[in-house]
């Protein structure tokens, strides 16, 4: 298979699992399947004896997809070695989602075996940005960046680094405000971390706001400064994002966190995340042309 469309799927298969993870915490589907690794004593897969209802599907769909993202990154590794195999960065960054899909999986387990212990539960949502962000670093490698050639490289510079240091930062502090809500993953083990939801969602939002005039700034700065339509281009879609996912936020804060918005929320935050890391590495392809 082409290398480029290989590192594109296991990007695209890591965000995607974010997604059907947060979709299984906010439909209470966390112990759908009580045990791990089985579903239940004595069986991989759901039975019609579970009480679990429903939501023995919607969990047991969320491991499913982790052997796809397996054979993926199993895949994407092999091809690296197979025709980059002088390539010491590609390889290591292969490395990143064959190895953390795995270290997921185990703390999927820990999170199933804990009684869904909101800090494991934290942990596996930030290890899947984590390992987004070594997919995405994987694909720019493999797939190349376009030729960018800016007169004034330090400010993009800082400020793309800037960029995803709020990125992280506003991640972390989604991670917060929901393991603050209501959405603990199961109705019955309302475990939290004990903050107050409302003043770590304004904390949030403070954050989202500062990022949001970040990146209007750095639009601002490659339209009219630069002109550069990459780096044009590339800024346009976080702030696009941002809006959304302002929208959004606010949308569900006002109308008490329904599943359905906060799993839409996750992911425009995957979905931005992926365009923050796509600026920085424009950004850094314009430093070393």
């Amino acid at each position: 298979m082409n290398l480029r469309r290989l590192t594109f799927a296991n990007l695209l298969v890591q965000a995607a699992i974010i997604v059907t993870g947060v979709t299984v915490r906010v439909t209470g589907s966390g112990l759908g399947c009580p045990t791990w690794p089985q579903c239940v004593p004595g069986s991989y897969t759901p039975t019609v004896q579970q009480a679990q209802s429903w939501h023995k599907y919607v969990e047991f769909g969320n491991r499913t997809l982790t052997f796809a993202l397996t054979a993926v990154a199993i895949a994407t590794f092999v091809a690296v070695l197979r025709q980059r195999p002088n390539d010491r960065a590609s390889r290591m960054l292969a490395a990143v989602p064959f190895v953390g899909t795995f270290a997921q999986a185990l703390l999927g387990g820990v999170t199933v075996l804990t009684g869904l212990n909101p800090f494991t539960v934290m942990a596996h949502f930030l290890v899947s940005i984590a390992i987004v962000a070594g997919a995405h670093a994987l694909w720019v490698r493999i797939s190349g960046t376009p030729e960018i050639r800016v007169r004034e490289q330090m400010l993009l510079d800082v400020g793309s680094r800037l960029l995803v240091a709020l990125a992280t930062l506003v991640i972390v502090l989604g991670t917060i405000v929901t393991g603050s809500g209501p959405h603990s993953g199961d109705a019955e083990r309302p475990a939290r971390l004990g903050f107050d939801p409302q003043l770590m969602s304004w904390i949030h939002a403070d954050a989202v706001w500062l990022t949001g005039g970040l990146v209007l700034s750095l639009w601002a700065y490659a339209r009219w400064s630069l002109r550069n339509p990459i780096l044009e281009r590339r800024t346009r879609r976080v702030l696009e994002i941002v809006f959304v996912q302002g929208a959004v936020g606010y949308a569900q804060y006002w109308t008490g966190l329904p599943w359905y918005l906060v799993a839409v929320h996750a992911a425009l935050a995957a979905w931005f995340w992926v365009a923050a890391l796509h600026v920085r590495s424009a950004a850094r392809a314009a430093a070393s042309a």
